[in-house]
């Protein structure tokens, strides 16, 4: 693996191992690990060659944060490579990630999966419940316009699905349904902390 590869927030990585785990470790995040299930890139500040991640259990309450060392790192995944994903070995999704799919499939843009949904697709592991959000990634490395915004929203809404957006910006992560519907100040979610910005790309 690439020393200098840049890792992003959302990113799936393999290669994690139990020795790597602090001691304040619970036996569920230990389980996990030993199953050789991928971590999660998490927005953090991180020393040197070391990537900010989270790790998933069964639960939707267990979550656990921790680091690990780019140099372990054997494979990794982004949210955009799962759109092209074989939905039929995804019965229970296909039908909704397909509607997903036409949608913002009409959009220029640069988008993937993540949380539970991009986690079961990336590993096959049954994680999605019917309780669980479609969770979407857009790149938007150039400013999204209000009206733009607001078009995809008002698209991705005609689904009647439990779906929540995110826009990737240089400067951090930031919600499309607040950028698309709220004047003033957004919350800009950033890798040292949260803040209130009126323009999340400057």
């Amino acid at each position: 693996m690439d020393m200098m590869h840049s890792f992003q927030p959302h990113d799936l990585l393999w290669g994690m191992t139990t020795k790597l785990l602090p001691d304040s470790a619970p036996q569920w995040v230990v389980d996990t690990i030993s199953e050789q299930k991928p971590v999660v890139v998490r927005r953090a500040v991180s020393v040197c060659n070391m990537v900010a991640v989270g790790i998933r259990g069964i639960q939707r309450s267990q979550r656990f944060a921790t680091e690990v060392p780019i140099n372990v790192i054997t494979k990794y995944i982004r949210p955009e490579c799962l759109i092209e994903q074989d939905l039929s070995l995804f019965p229970h999704l296909q039908l909704k990630l397909q509607k997903v799919y036409n949608v913002m499939q009409s959009f220029n843009m640069t988008w993937g999966y993540t949380g539970s949904v991009g986690f079961e697709l990336a590993t096959g592991l049954r994680t999605v419940t019917e309780n669980s959000d479609i969770d979407l990634l857009i790149r938007a490395d150039e400013p999204v316009s209000k009206s733009l915004a607001q078009t995809i929203l008002l698209q991705l809404d005609h689904l009647n699905m439990k779906l929540d957006v995110q826009l990737q910006t240089p400067q951090g992560g930031v919600a499309l349904r607040e950028w698309a519907g709220k004047k003033g100040s957004v919350l800009l979610k950033r890798n040292d902390a949260a803040v209130l910005v009126g323009n999340p790309w400057y």
